[in-house]
């Protein structure tokens, strides 16, 4: 391929640095990325403060950014990124379901959603995409959304979208095992801050006690994660 015919290219490569707590699936990305004539991978990372301090220390292209980190979380990384370096390209790259975490990605700051069963044929396109300029999703998600535009309506498709992402991400935590005090160490919160998140989570999917919320999300968790 040309230089001139290089996608988004204006001076060399683009630069896309993986943030993703999966070595396997970091490798693998790597490879189909380097592969390409016109893309090659900066960086690496497997949690939210590597990956923040890479994106200062190497300044990507595009940073590649996984929800699920070793720790923290993708979509607060996105966030504090994006205020930090607002002309930072973001894409998100996730096993969870575009439908409840699309939007949120999208209003963090990232430029497009990705799901990872769709990254073996998607991520090199996705990435030359936002690197344009343009918003990556797949073309059900961006159905969902011009219909909501046009309509003015929003259909609710699961209780969870009446979650903020912080409540979203200690209900996720709840659901993989994690105690009180754990997640607060995790997030780095206080235990009574966690404790008011629990109960906020449990008012809006209208749950009963503290164990109607642990089975609900530790199905909701492994229930996706079979998906």
């Amino acid at each position: 391929m040309s230089k001139q015919n290089q996608s988004g290219i204006r001076k060399g490569k683009i630069r896309v640095l993986l943030v993703d707590d999966h070595p396997v699936l970091r490798r693998g990305l790597a490879q189909m990325i380097n592969a390409e004539s016109d893309m090659t991978v900066c960086g690496e990372a497997e949690d939210s403060g590597k990956g923040f301090e890479l994106v200062g220390t190497l300044a990507p292209d595009v940073a590649v950014i996984d929800i699920s980190l070793k720790t923290g979380n993708g979509i607060e990384l996105v966030k504090n990124v994006k205020a930090r370096y607002p002309e930072m390209i973001m894409l998100v790259l996730s096993m969870y379901d575009e439908s409840l975490y699309a939007e949120r990605a999208l209003r963090a700051g990232s430029r497009g959603y990705i799901m990872k069963e769709e990254a073996s044929e998607q991520i090199v396109v996705a990435i030359r995409r936002v690197k344009a300029g343009e918003i990556f999703l797949s073309e059900k998600m961006k159905s969902k959304m011009l219909h909501q535009l046009a309509t003015g309506a929003k259909a609710v498709i699961s209780p969870l979208e009446q979650l903020t992402d912080r409540e979203l991400q200690v209900f996720r935590l709840i659901g993989e095992g994690n105690s009180t005090r754990q997640i607060a160490a995790q997030l780095h919160l206080s235990v009574r801050t966690v404790e008011a998140y629990r109960e906020y989570i449990k008012t809006k999917l209208n749950l009963k006690n503290a164990t109607e919320l642990v089975q609900h999300a530790f199905h909701w968790v492994h229930h996706e994660a079979a998906a």
